[in-house]
């Protein structure tokens, strides 16, 4: 029995469209051509590739339901690309005809490429503060004219958790906003590696490079993991080239700077410093404290302001893990109707941040006054009598006598052996200095705090 391909392929796509948002439909499925069905195997004409292994990967489940449901359970699917069909139709005269240029198919325009960006990092909900404000004003500025600014390409670097891929997401987001015909794409190391792999494998190479020659602005996370993958390299050092001939945007994301990447060629660490290295650091107490509360907009639990500085206080360094507590607190109080309080945040940090609540100690003290007055714990012991580091040495020695159990004569030794009426006189300027210097009181206040809540030894 003949079954009409067409219509059949009809019934599939409207099957297909309730099941994918319409610019996935538009992009992935519009540009596709039944050829047969026969033997209860439906026959696809696809543009090239890259095109298929795209469907098999994100779409598989998709068409499977729409050919089932219209062809019955035992039905298949076969793939055709251009190449295939023009070999077969002059295969009489043994002439082999090499693969087109998938892009270059007469009737079909610069194709619109999914994305891979995560829609939910944007920079309304990326926080600004010293940590990141020049990373994130470049990516402001790139968003608004991608490829013309002096910001190409746009490394940027920094440890684990402190925010890198959100904001490599949320440019590559603003752009295409702006213009929804801006090709942004976004890969971390792997896919990018496994996307060469396979080109390789199937002898596709050219076409790959065709394929980003339809990009315009192309986002590679964590950098650091291509150093010793020569062929990723190379790859890479063609892509940049191209991009940056063209006008066009590249962002690359590193836990380190660009001349510490181990294994990468010269001549790519040359040109990534043709544009604009960006570092993240670890976000302060303000910076953490305003990314917690803005993590709980749109929760309806309330949350003390008490237990979100404990929480800002003890996690420092990062960000994912600031957001994890956060959920987990949340998840304990909701599943055991438990009161959100400094307890319950205590129990989650010991558990998530893998520490645990010690004895304030004056040694805690020192560390916490010496880097917040970016001195050495050494200066404070020492004889100096720069103003920094005398003001530094009685704070800290203020915060011992307040914070712990030890004598004047105890305190005294353990800043460099210091006498007893030294510890006293100190104890006295610092009250002095509180009660006629706001910003002083606020100050200690603040480090006082701090000390009270810092779990590390």
């Amino acid at each position: 029995m003949h079954i009409d391909h067409e219509k059949t392929w009809e019934e599939c796509l409207q099957i297909i469209k309730n099941d994918i948002n319409d610019k996935s439909y538009e992009t992935w499925f519009r540009p596709i051509k039944a050829l047969k069905v026969q033997n209860n195997i439906l026959t696809i004409q696809v543009p090239d590739k890259i095109f298929y292994e795209f469907l098999e990967d994100k779409f598989v489940k998709v068409l499977k339901k729409a050919i089932v449901s219209v062809l019955g359970s035992s039905a298949k699917l076969e793939y055709k690309l251009p190449a295939e069909i023009r070999r077969v139709e002059k295969a009489s005269n043994k002439k082999m005809l090499k693969s087109i240029n998938p892009f270059a198919i007469p009737g079909l325009k610069k194709m619109r490429i999914e994305s891979n960006l995560n829609k939910n990092y944007k920079f309304d909900n990326y926080i600004e503060g010293d940590c990141n404000k020049m990373a994130r004003s470049a990516g402001i500025a790139i968003s608004k004219k991608p490829g013309k600014t002096s910001f190409n390409p746009l490394i940027i670097y920094g440890d684990v958790g402190l925010g890198k891929t959100h904001l490599a997401h949320a440019i590559g987001n603003s752009i295409k906003e702006k213009d929804p015909n801006h090709n942004v794409i976004y890969f971390n190391t792997d896919e990018f590696t496994n996307q060469i792999v396979k080109a390789i494998q199937q002898n596709s190479i050219m076409d790959l490079l065709n394929f980003y020659k339809q990009i315009d602005t192309i986002i590679i996370d964590d950098i650091q993991f291509l150093g010793g993958r020569t062929k990723s390299l190379e790859i890479l050092f063609n892509i940049f080239n191209n991009f940056h001939q063209n006008s066009k945007q590249i962002i690359l994301t590193s836990d380190r700077k660009p001349k510490d990447l181990e294994g990468m060629e010269e001549r790519l660490i040359s040109r990534f410093k043709w544009g604009l290295t960006a570092d993240i650091q670890e976000p302060d107490f303000e910076t953490r404290l305003a990314i917690f509360e803005n993590n709980l907009a749109d929760e309806e639990i309330d949350f003390p302001f008490a237990v979100k500085e404990y929480i800002c206080y003890n996690v420092k360094s990062n960000i994912r893990e600031l957001e994890g507590v956060c959920t987990n607190i949340l998840a304990k109080a909701s599943l055991n109707d438990r009161e959100i309080d400094i307890e319950l945040a205590k129990e989650v940090i010991d558990k998530f941040v893998s520490t645990s609540q010690k004895k304030i100690s004056i040694e805690n003290i020192k560390n916490l006054v010496a880097s917040h007055y970016q001195l050495s714990v050494e200066e404070l012991h020492s004889k100096s009598r720069k103003r920094k580091i005398v003001v530094a040495r009685q704070v800290s020695m203020y915060l011992a006598r307040k914070t712990t159990p030890h004598s004047l004569e105890s305190i005294g030794k353990n800043f460099g052996g210091k006498d007893h009426s030294t510890v006293v006189h100190s104890i006295k300027q610092v009250k002095n200095q509180i009660g006629i210097d706001q910003y002083f009181k606020e100050e200690v206040q603040k480090l006082e705090k701090e000390v009270h809540f810092t779990l590390k030894a």
